[in-house]
């Protein structure tokens, strides 16, 4: 597993450790995700002597798929059963190669469509200070469908000297799929921060609802989707990123065509969130499933699963923040998909004293991040399509015993026969009477 490790600074046991993982599981349910998740969710048996001269478990697990099961299941809601097992496998996971077996609890768990986030908090310290779970979710699909979207969890952590405390925001989110789509996926971008909406913070004034931003921390990951766009000049550009990423040396030069970091450069989107150096780590797609770090030739690979994070006390104007990225790598292991997990550590800065205000990210003055007035015609109307594709396919899927086209064959067939038939018996009953 490539990683680039840095120290924390002395400060760091004042401080929450946050670790954020996320997987593209490529549509396949209760198959898409390995038993031995060691590698991906308990990164810190490689890092914590870093932390402290004891080994240090994260205070908060916050877990993302996407694509997590077939779209169909996920449209008609039938995803209950995936997200259950999900659970307990994670929990099982982290409990069983947490540094000095420490216990977690489910702070929440949230699915749309193929969208999932599960987030726990560490018994002996978080867990017993959290307090108002909210969860909500966007879909971004045409016709506002959850085939894209995004799901989110928020809650509280008391402060530990009976203040406040401050927020904490976790999106888990699929954007807009292909190269040429770069507008698409801002759009989708906006439209989670108008529509992703929790219930107002204690103390807070304002609006009746509060977008993503109105939290002390801020974490965005899942499938971006965002690609590379490499010159015509440097054509065939599938053949020079996939040559490129063998070489690591040489890796760090594709930044400069990534979409993401172009996009946060032009402050068209993801304005005030900060990201580790995920050049340090090969692209997560477009990977070869069976291998662990080959590419489909004929397509230009891709770090479209990333991890962004924001925190109260960032200077939205600098490039750098205050949460210190101790680890961001990918899973090359992990070859069920064609696409490979990612994994993050953050440490936090040290919890603000306030008994009177919840602390809040800080934003450029010219930009407002408001919710959206037609959220809710918008999400109704978004449920009725997704029920009505979900379980039509998921019906046609049943008559065709696992295959939607053998389905729709089927019942073509079947009404064929039906109709035939009713035209028969028609025949021979004029017939009888004559």
């Amino acid at each position: 597993m490539s990683a680039d490790i840095q120290t924390p600074p002395p400060d760091h046991k004042e401080r929450l450790l946050v670790q954020i993982a996320s997987y593209n599981t490529a549509l396949q349910g209760l198959n898409g995700v390995p038993q031995d998740l060691v590698d991906w969710l308990s990164p810190t048996l490689q890092v914590s002597h870093f932390l402290s001269r004891e080994r240090r478990a994260a205070d908060i697990v916050a877990v993302g798929f996407q694509e997590l099961l077939p779209l169909y299941l996920g449209l008609a809601g039938l995803s209950k059963s995936v997200i259950e097992s999900r659970h307990e496998h994670i929990l099982a996971e982290i409990e069983g190669h947490a540094p000095n077996k420490e216990k977690y609890s489910l702070v929440a768990k949230m699915v749309n469509g193929g969208v999932a986030l599960l987030v726990y908090a560490l018994d002996e310290g978080v867990a017993r200070r959290v307090t108002d779970v909210h969860t909500s979710y966007s879909s971004c699909g045409p016709g506002y469908m959850a085939n894209k979207g995004a799901v989110g969890v928020r809650f509280r952590v008391a402060g530990d000297d009976g203040g406040l405390g401050e927020t904490f925001t976790f999106v888990c989110a699929h954007l807009t799929a292909h190269a040429e789509k770069v507008a698409h996926r801002v759009a989708d971008f906006h439209h989670i921060v108008g529509t992703l909406l929790f219930p107002p913070s204690p103390g807070a004034s304002g609006h009746l609802s509060s977008t993503i931003y109105d939290t002390s921390h801020l974490f965005f990951f899942g499938d971006l989707n965002f690609r590379l766009d490499i010159p015509p000049a440097d054509s065939p550009a599938a053949a020079t990123a996939v040559t490129l990423m063998d070489d690591s040396e040489q890796l760090h030069t594709l930044k400069a065509y990534d979409q993401l970091t172009n996009e946060k450069q032009r402050r068209t989107a993801f304005l005030g969130f900060h990201e580790g150096e995920f050049w340090k780590f090969k692209a997560t797609y477009k990977c070869i499933i069976g291998a662990v770090d080959r590419y489909n030739p004929g397509r230009v690979p891709a770090w479209t699963d990333r991890i962004l994070y924001a925190t109260y006390s960032d200077d939205p104007s600098a490039s750098e923040s205050n949460i210190a990225n101790i680890l961001y790598t990918s899973i090359p292991s992990y070859t069920t998909s064609d696409h490979k997990p990612v994994v993050s550590l953050l440490l936090l800065p040290a919890p603000m004293r306030t008994n009177h205000q919840i602390p809040v990210i800080q934003l450029p003055p010219s930009y407002h991040a408001s919710p959206d007035p037609w959220m809710r015609p918008k999400r109704y109307t978004g449920l009725v399509l997704d029920k009505v594709v979900g379980i039509t396919w998921w019906l046609f899927t049943l008559f065709g015993m696992g295959s939607a086209i053998v389905g729709i064959f089927n019942t073509l067939l079947g009404f064929g026969a039906w109709r035939w038939y009713s035209l028969w018996s028609s025949s021979l009953d004029r017939s009888t009477i004559v």
